[in-house]
């Protein structure tokens, strides 16, 4: 671990090694003195000193053969070592709350899909090492697929062997090995364990959701009270998060599959190769330079007076037409990559677009439950105001008798005070106004359509 802390480290600066006037030998950080008599430093490493959020951190790092170790490396180290910028290794940092994302970049890939959150290279896959469950079925799932072998490497295999028997037709072979589309190299591997990953993590809360709300939503129908409109509520919040997170996923998903230069940008394998080579033949030329001495060609021996000049135009054009025919085939290589590509995330994206199908009818039926609530509220409405209403005309009936009552209680004499069955007639007439008045109103109501009778 020392040793490889040491080699992943950066240098140590040269203001803390060899100051001029002093030797390398006395020179002692912690000795100096500070402008309050204390030693400066005192008590910490310079290696330590740095700035707060740029301290090491612990990663998981998975190579191509699927073997797994913990590394220690600080913030600097790890942008250099993957060529990113610092506010790419800032989506990684599990302290802040990042949208999902899928960044390509020139030697990496950086992915934040909900828990996964790694740095996916040519060579490795450099994890931020968590105890979450989710990032070590990850690395398990990643060593299992990395471990066992493509099918396209089996067909290449199968194939060779078949050559052998055929004479060695070494030619169709190789092609049929490399085109199978079952083959994809360790980086996309990679990135579809954890479109995998992201995609199960989330359907299977869209399926816990599920299985909670259905029920939830049947007992509101039936039994509206304030604890269930509550219950309801808090699953309206859970549902509300977790669709925007899926609608994250898939915009990223279909937003990578719609630019064909992020696709092809996300190649790394085949651009580390284009580099080895294109150095590769680099070499081979400056070694045909020095090993030609200026004084003979590579294609015919001429008078060493005309030499040099055609060897380099010789030089010249087959590296012209080596870097026509490189770019060619690189071109090829990486439209057929980019359909590699295109297809892993249209199955992915079919995925995600399923989870969010099931939270979208799950949000409709939550609408329906709504609207259904609301109808019955109204209809209960309806009728407390259609009480209301008949309550009021019946009040108006009886208000009839007091004023009947009003009116015979003056201070004044008639003759109908003197007859005693003139008492019985005035209810009579009277409760018999206030039906007809009743009723006239109850027709008008339902020709008015305010009730139903």
């Amino acid at each position: 671990m020392a040793d490889l802390k040491e080699r992943l480290l950066p240098p140590r600066p040269a203001s803390s090694i060899n100051l001029p006037g002093r030797p390398s030998s006395s020179v002692n950080p912690t000795s100096w003195p500070s402008g309050s008599g204390r030693p400066l430093l005192q008590g910490m490493d310079v290696l330590g000193l740095k700035k707060r959020g740029q301290g090491l951190r612990s990663w998981i790092r998975v190579d191509t053969s699927g073997n797994s170790q913990i590394i220690e490396v600080d913030k600097f180290t790890m942008m250099r070592r993957c060529d990113l910028p610092a506010r790419d290794l800032r989506l990684l940092d599990p302290l802040f709350v990042y949208p999902s994302t899928i960044l390509g970049r020139e030697k990496a890939i950086v992915v934040n899909l909900e828990q996964i959150r790694c740095i996916i290279t040519a060579d490795e896959v450099l994890l931020l090492n968590s105890l979450d469950k989710y990032v070590l079925k990850y690395v398990v799932e990643l060593q299992k697929r990395l471990t066992t072998p493509a099918v396209g490497d089996v067909w290449q295999s199968d194939g060779s062997n078949l050559s052998r028997s055929r004479g060695g037709n070494t030619n169709f072979d190789n092609r049929f090995g490399e085109t199978s589309p079952d083959y994809l190299p360790f980086e996309f591997r990679a990135l579809e364990v954890a479109l995998e990953s992201a995609c199960t993590f989330l359907d299977a809360q869209a399926a816990e959701l599920e299985i909670e709300a259905y029920p939830l939503l049947d007992e509101l129908t039936s039994k509206i009270s304030t604890l269930n409109l509550e219950r309801v509520r808090r699953l309206k919040s859970r549902l509300v998060a977790l669709t925007r997170r899926v609608q994250k996923v898939r915009d990223e998903i279909e937003q990578l599959m719609d630019d064909d230069g992020d696709m092809a940008e996300m190649y790394l394998t085949e651009k580390k190769r284009r580099m080895e080579s294109s150095s590769f033949y680099g070499d081979q030329s400056l070694m045909g330079y020095s090993s030609a001495g200026g004084a003979l060609s590579v294609s015919a021996p001429v008078s060493p007076v005309s030499s040099p000049p055609d060897s380099r135009k010789l030089e010249k054009s087959l590296s012209i037409a080596r870097s026509r025919h490189e770019s060619m085939r690189s071109s090829e290589t990486a439209t057929e990559n980019i359909e590699e590509l295109e297809m892993l995330l249209e199955a992915y994206f079919v995925v995600i677009d399923s989870t969010l199908n099931k939270l979208t009818s799950l949000k409709e039926y939550i609408d329906d439950t709504e609207d259904f609530i609301n109808i019955q509220l109204d209809n209960v409405r309806n009728q407390l105001i259609q009480f209301e209403l008949l309550l009021t005309t019946a009040t108006f009936v009886v208000a009839i008798f007091g004023v009947v009552a009003g009116v015979f209680g003056m201070n004044f004499s008639i003759s109908l005070f003197d007859n005693p069955s003139a008492f019985k007639w005035v209810l009579v007439i009277t409760g018999i106004i206030g039906v007809v008045i009743f009723f006239s109103f109850l027709l008008f109501f339902k020709y008015r359509r305010l009730m139903p009778l």
